[in-house]
């Protein structure tokens, strides 16, 4: 199995795992925002929307570029491709393991039929 970086992958799922830093994620996909903007969209207060955007910057999922006194936000560097690989390697290794099992329903059942014991339609 390939070694993952195993505290920038904690950090991504962590900032992955909460609906509205998705939501925030998937609000900058389509265009920068002030963290004003996100709180507003996400009905939040501005102190709860920093807290939500340091935790996506933290992880590398957002960068903040401060111009007076506006913070405005966007899509950081990460492509999420350690993560994906991650993933892609253990849907490999549960896709491998359901053809095995698959194999083995077949032949259980091809024996019921050989021995008889299955009953003919």
């Amino acid at each position: 199995m390939v070694q993952f970086p195993a505290d920038r992958l904690d950090a991504s799922f962590a900032a992955l795992s909460d609906a509205t830093r998705r939501g925030v994620l998937e609000r900058l996909g389509r265009a920068d925002a002030s963290i004003s903007e996100l709180a507003d969209t996400f009905h939040m207060t501005l102190t709860g929307m920093k807290k939500h955007v340091g935790v996506l910057e933290q992880a590398g999922l957002v960068t903040t570029q401060k111009v007076g006194r506006v913070r405005t936000c966007t899509l950081g560097r990460s492509r999420l491709a350690d993560e994906t690989a991650w993933i892609e390697a253990y849907r490999g290794l549960w896709a491998s393991r359901f053809d095995a099992l698959d194999r083995i329903v077949e032949e259980l059942k091809q024996r019921e039929t050989f021995d008889g014991r299955r009953q003919t339609e």
